[in-house]
């Protein structure tokens, strides 16, 4: 199922198919989904695979959400520096997060730090501590649509695992 997914990767970055490319794109899909497997992800069994592979369209449109909420940070960022009459006013923020596992709250700190004009400084277990450009950027740190977003990925991750 990986390198299923690699090879179509493979095909969509050359834009271009070819007899060379397909057999040289299943040798690579192939040797690298088996490095994956069993380096990366050793206990990720097929039938994890395929939920894995189903749950595409939710990160798909999670990637979506993130990419909408870089463009909206953006122009506010913008706003903020090319007006005259805003005061800037930057802020360390503290919040805690309902999410659960580690790595959710990670891939939370990322979303928060990719997004401009704020930075994740530090987490600690749940509580994360947050620089803002302006303290206005604050609203949007509790509650957020990361959070909501991953909050129920998480469900379905604990949902997954053996008790």
């Amino acid at each position: 199922m990986i390198a299923l997914g690699i090879f179509i990767l493979w095909i969509v970055f050359n834009s271009n198919v070819t007899l060379e490319l397909v057999l040289f794109g299943v040798v690579i899909s192939i040797a690298l989904s088996a490095f994956v497997q069993r380096f990366v992800t050793p206990r990720l069994t097929w039938r994890k695979q395929v939920i894995l592979f189903g749950q595409l369209p939710g990160y798909a449109r999670y990637v979506w959400l993130l990419i909408k909420e870089i463009t909206l940070a953006n122009f506010a960022v913008m706003r903020l520096i090319l007006s005259d009459s805003i005061i800037v006013v930057p802020k360390l923020a503290t919040f805690r997060s309902k999410l659960k596992t580690q790595a959710a709250r990670v891939v939370l700190a990322d979303c928060i730090t990719l997004t401009p004009g704020t930075i994740t400084v530090h987490l600690d277990e749940d509580e994360y501590l947050v620089h803002c450009l302006d303290e206005s950027m604050e609203d949007g740190l509790i509650n957020s649509a990361f959070e909501e977003r991953l909050l129920v990925k998480e469900a379905v991750w604990l949902e997954d695992e053996p008790a």
